[in-house]
């Protein structure tokens, strides 16, 4: 319908088949009148029409009337050529008159829209509908702006636009051609000569006439500019797509079988390398046969600072491939790119340094792993600041969350009061040395507790791990069930032993009528303590002892440690702190003060800089002055924290820092002639602190830091062992200790670790190792030998109480 309408309005002028360019005339003029087409078609169809011929050379008008009637060549040629005029030219009009109908149709919903809005220029038309000046500048200002914010959101829609004007223009250019050529030629042709133009800048030098060569130069000069702002615009999206290549937020991870770990802090470093550890072993074993372990490193910090990183990281560990993920750790679909469904473990580590807004991230992005499907099957070990927040993850149903409570504070009470113990706690999460394992033996179920303590000779038997609980101490005759789990210590590549029954119970047999018979004897060489004791560091019913500590810096977790502190201490004992933080930015001390959770210590504040000479001067003169010559000497142990803004950010700076003011006070001290009993720091790089403790072997560093990433390496490993180290670094469950050796033995004697682990037994603890000479053994192999140990020398246990604990008769 719309080819017969465009038909019937066009003017034909129609040269006579005789006439030519190059006849006696120049130039006729002809009108042609149109009528309706008959019903027969375009072939029945005939020309009526009058013309006049004006003569160049006589300048006399003929007029004549008559019937035109066209010859058959023509007449073919006409039919042919007209039909793809037709299509060719109406249907890409069509589809633009419809691109500017619905601009046109738009444009109003949003000047009105905008006048709802208030906006200025708000009144674009007035009452008569007709749009001022003013409304439609704005209008058309609107329209560039939605044109600009979209083309923010996505480059190609400028490629569009673009391809459209590109069109536009080989349409214009086709038809204008079409118009003002004065050969018969198709407009097909046409429009591929305006495409030429466009595309090939001298295209347009060919062209004939003058009309033609403007059209051509326009033309050419359009592509110019349209070829040069597609290049741009091709290059700019280029760009983007590298851009968020690098970034890594929109690329799918195709990995089974690997780790993520969430967040960056200084954890980081020592958790790879434990993994790296770990996958060194399982090659060793045979249990895995991945070259490397694939970690996939996520976080909201810019993808080029994570790759500097991970270069560092692939150069130092051999045994792991880290993948780096610029994202938001909050969204789900960040976790799906990342093939959480399909990943070994997930570790989500802090960023912030309050306590309140880590678990409230940590929360965040454990809910957002929760729509991932198969995600119950999969354990999240999170790492978290508070107890509470561990009973609150622990309650997500449907995953399998392993919350890791970040208690530094308390391990760094722990370390600094007992001086190896530091070594002691890293020998244990070394894969390359003996670890804590758990593992089910189905053939020894029913046997005795005693008969499997005693049964293994090359490892140390801690306990049973039963109904998710672990219990350090079960009674002898326990019997061991099909669902329990034997927590003990041995190397990875110790392999499960499966004893034959008869050779146990012939073996334990004996040594039962051993026990038996030697049982007083060796109540009498052990010492004996009563049940009362009031405090962890307290025997008897005697308080604990009485101390002095100057703690130099500040964090926000500086109440725990005065916590852990007086779990140790008994009543008498005071606490200083000085740092250059103000008093009221400690109004957590005095708050746990007056809630009474301090009972044995009294702790006062200094304002200073720990790292200034005369101020730590002035403080350690001030301690001391606090006690009377005659009265008995208390001990002094100064104590070095790092700030916790330092050690999320530049651990190196805390380290400086830590280094610096350890140095300085104990050479304070020996100018002053001052008795430390204790001179220890906290230090995040091992190495420095090695390098510290070899010039100053009276120094101690603690690098509990190390000792956090380490554990939360190791339960990503196995997440069972989650409940293990939680008891043992937990101020209210048993801990690991170091016990002077005369409490199990007399001096002259030479036992057998076996004997002395049944004496420890007795005491109600653990034996897991010796320190002879300053050198510590974990797992002693024989255990049936003699040892030469003096009464200087010490037995690592696993034990409740840190003092003399009673016997169990």
């Amino acid at each position: 319908m719309v080819a017969v309408q465009l038909f019937s309005w066009k003017t034909l002028i129609l040269l006579p088949p005789q006439a030519s360019r190059h006849d006696g005339f120049t130039s006729f003029n002809r009108t042609l009148s149109l009528n309706s087409l008959p019903s027969s078609g375009i072939d029945s169809f005939r020309f009526r029409g009058n013309f006049r011929v004006r003569s160049q050379k006589t300048g006399e008008t003929e007029s004549s009337t008559s019937n035109l009637n066209l010859p058959n060549d023509f007449k073919s040629k006409f039919d042919k050529s007209l039909q793809y005029k037709l299509v060719l030219g109406c249907i890409p009009l069509y589809a633009m008159s419809r691109i500017v109908q619905k601009i046109i149709h738009e444009l109003p919903r949003h000047i009105q829209s905008s006048v709802g809005a208030g906006l200025p220029f708000a009144c674009a038309s007035n009452s008569l509908n007709k749009p001022s000046l003013g409304g439609i500048k704005w209008s058309l200002a609107r329209f560039l702006f939605l044109f600009n914010i979209r083309l923010e959101k996505n480059v190609a829609t400028s490629l569009v636009v673009l391809v459209i004007a590109c069109l536009s223009f080989v349409m214009i250019g086709g038809i204008l051609f079409f118009k003002f050529r004065k050969e018969d030629q198709s407009f097909e042709d046409c429009l591929w000569d305006a495409w030429a133009c466009l595309v090939c800048a001298d295209s347009h030098l060919e062209q004939k006439s003058r009309v033609e060569k403007v059209i051509g130069f326009v033309l050419a000069i359009w592509g110019i500019l349209f070829y040069s702002q597609l290049l741009s615009t091709m290059t700019e999206q280029l760009r983007d797509n590298m851009q968020r290549l690098r970034e890594g937020a929109q690329i799918q991870v195709i990995e089974a079988d690997h780790i993520i770990i969430c967040g960056i802090n200084s954890h980081l470093p020592f958790i790879l390398k434990q993994l790296n550890s770990y996958h060194q072993h399982a090659i060793r074993l045979g249990t895995t046969t991945a070259s490397k372990q694939t970690l996939v490193l996520m976080s909201d910090t810019p993808r080029s600072e994570m790759d500097k990183l991970a270069d560092e990281f692939n150069t130092d560990f051999n045994h792991i491939d880290i993948l780096t993920k610029s994202c938001n750790l909050k969204m789900t679909k960040s976790f799906e790119r990342a093939a959480a469904s399909t990943a070994r473990a997930i570790i989500i580590l802090p960023t912030k340094s309050d306590g309140y807004h880590t678990d409230t991230e940590a929360f965040l992005s454990v809910l957002a792993l929760q729509p991932i499907q198969s995600i119950e099957s999969i354990p999240t070990i999170v790492e978290v600041s508070s107890s509470s927040m561990h009973d609150l993850l622990k309650s997500i149903s449907g995953m399998k969350v392993e919350p890791v409570e970040n208690i530094t504070s308390k391990l760094f009470v722990q370390c600094s009061r007992q001086k190896d113990l530091i070594k002691i706690y890293r020998h244990l999460l070394n894969y390359s040395k003996n670890v804590f394992n758990l593992c089910s033996f189905p053939n020894l179920v029913g046997m005795t507790y005693r008969q499997i303590r005693l049964g293994f000779q090359e490892v140390v038997v801690c306990g049973l791990l039963r109904d998710g609980k672990v219990n350090f101490h079960p009674n002898d005759d326990e019997k061991l069930m099909e669902t329990d789990k034997v927590l003990f210590i041995a190397p990875l590549s110790w392999k499960k032993k499966q004893l034959l029954s008869k050779e146990i119970e012939t073996e334990n047999i004996s040594v039962d009528d051993e026990f038996e018979t030697h049982k007083q004897s060796r109540l009498e060489k052990i010492i004996k303590r009563s049940k009362m004791f009031l405090s962890k560091g307290s025997s008897d019913s005697v308080q604990g002892p009485r101390e002095t500590i100057l703690l130099l810096g500040w964090r926000e977790d500086v109440v725990d440690m005065i916590e852990e502190f007086d779990n140790y201490l008994g009543p008498g004992s005071s606490l200083e702190i000085l740092s250059d933080v103000s008093i009221e930015d400690r109004g957590r001390v005095n708050d746990a003060i007056g809630s009474g959770k301090i009972k044995n210590i009294q702790v006062s504040h200094r304002v200073g800089n720990p790292m200034n000479y005369d101020t730590l001067k002035e403080t350690i003169m001030h301690v001391q002055s606090k006690y009377r010559k005659d009265e008995e000497a208390i001990p002094l142990s100064i104590l070095v924290i790092s700030d916790k803004e330092w050690l999320l950010g530049d651990p190196s700076r805390a380290d400086t820092q830590s280094a610096y003011s350890l140095l300085l006070a104990e050479s304070i001290c020996n100018k002053l002639g001052v008795n430390v009993q204790n001179l220890a720091s906290e230090i995040v790089d091992s190495k420095l602190g090695k390098q510290i403790t070899r010039i100053k072997p009276a120094l101690t560093y603690v690098a509990v830091e190390e000792v956090m990433s380490l554990v939360t390496a190791q339960v990503a490993g196995n997440s069972e062992l989650n409940e293990v180290w939680k008891d043992i670094l937990n101020a209210e469950g048993d801990e690991i200790y170091i016990k002077d050796i005369e409490l199990y033995m007399k001096d002259g004697e030479n036992p057998s670790f076996t004997e002395l682990s049944e004496r420890a037994w007795l005491r109600r603890e653990v034996a897991i190792g010796y320190i002879k000479g300053g050198k510590k053994v974990i797992n002693p192999v024989p255990k049936t030998e003699p040892i030469s140990l003096e009464m200087t020398d010490s037995l690592i246990v696993i034990s409740e109480l840190e003092g003399d604990q009673s016997t169990t008769l």
